[in-house]
């Protein structure tokens, strides 16, 4: 119809010349007020192919008076999609079968002409968007597919590869304002794209949102794939779900993923200005013009939907550009000079595009609100994104908050997972997020009680369960002293020891049994959260050998699946896996194999340490998130990177080189850049330009900061490999870069809130300082630090860079046994 109306600024507002004809008893021209026909008068007024929305009712009846409020709303947008509405009052000298029985006139019905296309309950109707959204909803059947399963997704996105794109929404429900968005945006656009629908949380999650609370929409990019068995891209819209949004995002998709210019960045203009985005110049030279295009392409998908991604021909311009600018930044406002910027590190230049967007959201937010602080100069990560997330409506009632009344109830009658956090801390606001996720990942499927704790409110609760820092993960389970979660501050993370909640050590009763434990059956249903199970051998003699694994075990709770047995015939295990006792079995069920690990004099703490290093991969691949891990061995790193799946020629090599112990002094790994982006800014600063790919390095961050590259004109084979690494050894091969000595630090000094104390304390000598409460929980003898997940994403990067080697003892240094330092850890 007039579809115009839907690409205006404002869908409420008539264009000259444009009307809708409604029918009514006098075939006027369309007004707000709901039309009331009788049932004679109506059927006579239907017209082919039309559709009406038509309620009918008891004259003068008061029950349906909030309704009737709601749909006379609906009258003028349903008119500008060319759907009629009406009021149809039964009168005692005309019969319909729509005026019959009593439960008939709490439905609503939609005609196409004289059909009847969908009859809808008033209840459904509760308000103009609910309305609006199943009345397109229902005309748009065609345009529109609704799916509950990933399976339905996959089909539709395999018919549509090569011919058509698709626009993905999760809305929550039927009805909602974000419902009514995509539909109105669906009468726009349906023939143009697939429009696909759905309210199942399990089939968002299955993709890789995290925030499945909300509303999402996604762009399919499906047309240029002709593969099958390739995925389409996938880009996802990050404003809220309303029809000018969706518009503008919808626009920036069908815009040139990359344009190539050579005029003045001033005077370019695209669709992306009209939109109020940004623009992002790529300056490339003739020299570097292929690795400049890879670069400015891999930025464009970055920045799809956020910014109009250009690469800019610098020896064809007259323009003066400074000669160290490689990036351009062009604002949306008129009249706003263009910035020429040095960002050699493509997050680096993502990162500028979001903090602008957010800075102009920000000032759209808080008009008026001069109070607020500065989030353009915010020096700690954590308070800027939970600042971002204050609207953010967390789903609470999927946890329990206990208080002083209810806490030792609750945590003794029931096996718990309790959240002690602070509400004015932001890390703590930050794994609030992180733990109400895992409550609606476990929502329903669970025996184990999710809780929390502020410990602002109750800190009485806290200081008795020896919680001196935020935030901080527990778990109470039979009785047992609660087990301390001392890892990252992600979903995943959380989510995996809440399921390996087993009591550990399992004491394994049967050599049979045993058996079944180290093939995974025995626990099979918690065994995809571990890559690793332990069981300990002794004999029944060996009381404080035994103790000591067992106090092992209780810290590893949450990490891995550890288990005991020291029955008679332990001596059958002992043989088969040729070890003797007392003994640790590993069982690794990815890899299919047992390791066996004598233990004479082995304490607690250095078993912990052998389990931990033991769940490492033998050749991961290296993320964000794991870095920190891998770099505790302080072994130099012996990186293949790659963009995509690496070959498993190449994986072959590596495991043949590690099996027979060539690689024992490196830390073998390999990062897919398309899974981690931030490995082109190490790349860059290792060569200043991105090199082919694949590519091996060897880089020791721990004293020297040389790197070394594979030859790129070899093979990677065993025996090339190999011959390269005695070179390195022997100090025969030159280093490409040494990374300077860097100390990372927030752009603002942070309060020194410690020294302020201790300064107040010096002046009241005579204060007592009371002391905290030390648990006897063997796991917080072993406690780590909570490592906070987005500090570490900064951090990751930087650290590459930080320390310094020496070329000629490298190896040496390798070699020396890994010391257990409580600063690193």
């Amino acid at each position: 119809m007039q579809l115009q109306l839907m690409m205006s600024s404002s869908f409420s507002v008539f264009r000259v010349g444009i009307s809708f004809v409604m029918m009514c008893i006098f075939y006027m021209l369309a007004v707000d007020s709901l039309p009331e026909l009788s049932p004679q008068k109506f059927f006579s007024t239907l017209q082919p192919g039309k559709a009406t929305l038509a309620y009918f009712c008891q004259a003068d009846s008061p029950s349906t008076s909030v309704f009737l409020e709601e749909l006379n709303e609906a009258v003028k947008p349903l008119q500008d999609y060319g759907i009629s509405v009406a009021k149809v009052n039964c009168v005692a000298e005309e019969t319909s079968r729509y005026c019959g029985r009593e439960e008939d006139l709490m439905k609503v019905y939609l005609f196409r002409g004289s059909i009847l296309l969908r009859e809808f309950p008033t209840d459904t109707l509760f308000d103009v968007n609910a309305i609006v959204a199943h009345v397109l909803f229902a005309l748009l059947f065609n345009e529109v597919k609704y799916i509950t399963t990933l399976g339905d997704l996959q089909n539709i996105e395999n018919a549509r590869k090569g011919r058509t794109n698709i626009v993905f929404s999760y809305v929550r429900a039927i009805g909602t304002p974000e419902h009514r968005a995509v539909m109105e945006a669906a009468f726009v656009y349906g023939t143009t794209y697939q429009f696909v629908l759905t309210t199942e949380i399990s089939l968002l999650e299955s993709i890789g949102t995290e925030d499945i609370e909300y509303a999402h929409l996604y762009f399919f990019h499906c047309k240029p794939v002709l593969d099958l068995t390739q995925q389409c891209k996938r880009t996802l819209m990050e404003q809220s779900l309303t029809t000018l949004n969706i518009h503008q995002f919808i626009k920036t998709m069908e815009a040139p993923l990359l344009t190539e210019v050579a005029e003045d960045p001033q005077q370019v203009s695209t669709v992306h200005l009209q939109l109020g985005l940004p623009l992002v110049f790529i300056v490339s030279r003739q020299a570097t013009y292929e690795a400049d295009r890879k670069t400015a392409e891999w930025v464009a998908w970055r920045l799809l939907g956020k910014a109009g991604v250009l690469l800019l021909l610098r020896d064809s311009l007259e323009v003066d550009i400074p000669q160290d600018a490689n990036v351009i930044f062009k604002r949306a406002e008129e009249g706003v000079p263009v910035e020429f910027l040095v960002l050699n590190d493509v997050e680096l230049i993502v990162s500028r595009v979001e903090s602008n967007m957010y800075v102009a959201q920000t000032q759209e937010d808080e008009v008026g609100d001069m109070e607020g602080p500065n989030m353009g100069i915010q020096d700690d990560e954590v308070a800027e994104t939970v600042y971002r997330d204050r609207k953010r409506q967390l789903p609470l009632e999927l946890t329990v908050e206990l208080t002083e009344e209810t806490f030792n109830a609750t945590v003794t009658s029931s096996d718990s997972i309790v959240l002690f956090y602070a509400a004015w801390q932001a890390v703590s606001m930050a794994l609030l997020q992180s733990y109400i996720d895992v409550a609606v990942k476990l929502k329903g499927t669970s025996s184990m009680l999710l809780t929390r704790v502020n410990c602002a409110d109750w800190s009485h609760v806290c200081t008795e369960q020896n919680v001196t820092e935020f935030p901080v993960v527990k778990m109470y389970k039979g009785g047992e002293n609660p087990v301390s979660y001392a890892g990252m501050l992600g979903t995943e993370d959380l989510l995996k020891f809440i399921q390996l909640r087993i009591s550990c050590p399992v004491n394994i009763t049967s050599v049979q049994e045993a058996e079944e434990y180290l093939s995974g059956e025995l626990f099979k249903d918690v065994i995809s959260y571990s890559t690793l199970s332990v069981l300990g051998l002794f004999s029944p003699t060996m009381k404080t050998a035994k103790e000591e694994f067992i106090e092992a075990g209780n810290y590893l709770k949450g990490c891995v699946i550890t288990g005991i047995y020291s029955g008679e015939d332990v001596s059958i295990l002992s043989n088969k896996y040729a070890v003797t006792l007392p003994a640790l079995l590993l069982a690794r069920h990815k890899e299919g194999r047992i390791e066996s690990i004598p233990l004479a004099n082995t304490h607690g703490q250095n078993i912990v340490q052998i389990v931990t290093n033991a769940s490492l991969e033998t050749f991961p691949e290296i993320t964000v998130e794991n870095l920190p891990t891998y770099l505790r061995l302080q072994k130099p790193l012996l990186i293949l990177f790659s963009d995509g799946s690496i070959d498993p020629q190449h994986k072959k090599v590596i495991f043949m080189l590690v099996k027979e112990k060539h690689l024992d002094s490196l830390t073998p790994c390999w990062l897919n850049l398309n899974n981690t982006p931030v490995g082109r800014g190490v790349l860059q600063a290792y060569f200043h330009v991105l090199p082919p790919l694949p590519l091996l390095v060897v880089v020791n961050l721990h004293s020297g900061g040389q790197v070394f590259a594979f030859p790129s004109d070899q093979a990677i084979t065993e025996e090339n490999l190999l011959l390269w690494l005695k070179k390195l050894e022997a100090g025969q091969e030159s280093h490409i870069t040494i990374l300077p000595a860097q100390e990372w630090k927030p752009p603002l000094p942070a309060y020194d809130f410690l020294s302020m104390i201790d300064a107040a304390a010096s002046q009241h000598p005579t204060r007592k300082v009371s002391e905290c409460i030390k648990e006897t929980d063997v796991q917080e003898n072993y406690k780590e630090q909570p490592e906070d997940q987005s500090a570490i994403r900064k951090e990751s990067t930087g650290i590459l860079r930080m320390k310094h080697w020496d070329r000629s003892n490298w190896f040496e240094e390798a070699k020396k046994p890994f010391r257990h330092d409580n600063k690193e850890l």
